[in-house]
């Protein structure tokens, strides 16, 4: 196919391709879509090799968001029955830290949700960072806490703090759609700011809440233009209680083909599978790494992510291979410009001098991962998931005639409880029980 081997060889290079490019990507058939993540996947290991960067979210304050982004569980309103708590002791969030590190995690995103941290905020955090630091000296450090005012990047990046993750999760036009309480340019404000004082800049985007193709190549055009470091990629979770309930749009060939042009757009940029990786991608996993070089290990925000050990195995199976603590995970070239501008996503030295947080989500996350995947820490830009739902409903069956018994069945059956599909998160931070690392 002359498109794919017009976007291996730009990717090679490290360059970008055209819109028409990336909107062809995501119009690619079923057909085509093993050729699709052959040809991405040759961009992923010119970057980056077989190495699979494992990041880890502590969820530092859980729930009662003013904000009311349409896609989180912790928003304004949200009836999602998930975990509510104020902040975590230095301590606490330090002991849940350690159990993502030692599952191999060179990354750990902190994430509080909220509009945007208080000066006694950002206090909280610097005691929290110090804390984790002392146990593991070379862990990378995300923050993950909302709009950013003055001087707070600067404030985070003292305090050791190596990246700052805010999504912009979809495009300027659409923004308006998802959020009424902040503005598409308050977000990049704040992910401007991050840079500005020397942070890693992590930023993606969420997928599946009806936008276009169009919509989804706006913003990852526009990440590409703001320099983000690390591009964390979350596929929504519809769940109970929040206004995108209902929107089952994604299949396993959607995501990769999504996967995909993210990577062909950003071929030198640390590419993150977030939140909905498990719901959406479910038995295609292992395809998603040959697109993407970074994954959240374990559980996210408010909901249970695969087990960890599970990822672990799969990564193996898959023949790739965990990052280790002394490897860089950008690409020199990006890492040295990242070096040089105080910070740097993933520069990845023993010493812990770089790094920054790929993403949620997560939140939200990425660093916005699962909930909208990719929605929650403040204002939903989560370092991972803001938390799927356990009461999430799928879509009705197309196809059953009105008024007939079928068409009934069907909506009986998309009222049940889908347990399957994601549980909200009961352990780890702000839990009795032991995460699952």
């Amino acid at each position: 196919m002359d498109l794919l081997d017009t976007l291996t060889a730009k990717g090679l290079r490290g360059e970008t391709p055209t819109r028409e490019e990336a909107l062809a990507v995501l119009a690619t058939t079923d057909d085509e879509l093993l050729d699709v993540v052959a040809a991405a996947g040759r961009v992923r290991r010119r970057w980056f090799g077989r190495r699979v960067k494992l990041n880890y979210l502590v969820n530092l304050k859980s729930g009662l968001c003013p904000e009311d982004c349409s896609y989180c569980s912790q928003r304004l309103g949200s009836k999602a029955e998930i975990l509510k708590y104020t902040w975590l002791k230095p301590g606490q969030a330090a002991e849940a830290a350690k159990a993502g590190v030692s599952g191999g995690a060179k990354r750990v995103c902190l994430v509080a949700s909220g509009r945007g941290p208080t000066d006694r905020d950002i206090d909280r955090v610097t005691d929290t960072v110090a804390a984790i630091k002392e146990a593991d000296p070379a862990v990378e450090i995300c923050a993950c806490l909302g709009l950013l005012s003055d001087n707070q990047a600067e404030r985070l990046k003292a305090a050791g703090v190596d990246a700052y993750n805010h999504n912009l999760n979809t495009s300027e036009g659409t923004y308006g759609d998802i959020t009424t309480t902040h503005t598409y340019a308050d977000r990049v404000d704040t992910v401007q700011k991050a840079h500005g004082a020397g942070l890693s800049a992590c930023s993606g985007l969420i997928a599946g809440m009806g936008e276009s193709d169009e919509d989804l190549v706006d913003v990852v055009f526009a990440l590409r233009e703001l320099g983000s470091d690390s591009v964390p990629v979350n596929f929504l979770i519809p769940f109970e209680g929040t206004p995108l309930a209902k929107e089952w749009n994604l299949s396993p060939q959607r995501c990769l083909r999504i996967l995909a042009m993210v990577r062909f757009v950003n071929p030198d940029t640390e590419v993150r599978i977030a939140g909905g990786r498990e719901v959406h991608l479910r038995s295609m996993q292992p395809l998603g790494l040959h697109l993407a070089n970074s994954i959240f290990l374990g559980d996210y925000l408010t909901s249970e992510g695969q087990a960890g050990q599970t990822d672990l195995d799969m990564i193996a199976d898959a023949g790739f291979e965990v990052e280790g603590v002394g490897e860089s995970t950008l690409p020199r070239h990006r890492a040295d410009i990242a070096a040089a501008a105080g910070g740097g996503c993933g520069t990845g030295t023993a010493g812990g001098a770089g790094g920054g947080c790929g993403s949620a989500a997560g939140s939200g996350e990425d660093a916005d991962a699962d909930a909208a995947v990719g929605g929650g820490c403040g204002t939903g830009g989560g370092c991972g998931p803001c938390g799927g739902h356990a009461h999430a409903a799928p879509a009705a069956s197309v196809g059953a005639a009105e008024g007939t018994d079928a068409e009934k069945d069907t909506e009986k059956a998309a009222d049940e409880v889908r347990t399957d599909l994601v549980r909200v998160r009961r352990r780890g931070a702000g839990t009795e029980l032991a995460p699952n690392a």
